[in-house]
């Protein structure tokens, strides 16, 4: 994590954020982090829940947009 004038940054997932917060959140698609990984659709929820998405790591830490139900179709090449 990378902190910045108050704004966090999760290491690796420029390319998931899909914007910002009044307060300078950014915001991060679970969609496209768990894109970014490179592993399985199922490896990869596995990791980012139990090391990111559910890490407390202060006041100005990110908000992960659950955008599964946008992208179901992705959801279900993944499980294919």
């Amino acid at each position: 994590m990378l902190i910045e004038n108050k704004t966090i940054l999760v290491d690796g997932f420029d390319s998931a954020i899909i914007g910002y917060t009044d307060d300078g959140r950014i915001v991060y698609s679970k969609i496209k982090m768990i894109e970014a990984t490179g592993l399985s659709f199922i490896e990869a929820v596995e990791h980012l829940d139990f090391n990111i998405w559910n890490a407390y790591i202060g006041e100005f830490m990110p908000i992960y947009l659950n955008d599964f139900d946008a992208d179901l179709e992705l959801i279900e090449q993944y499980n294919a």
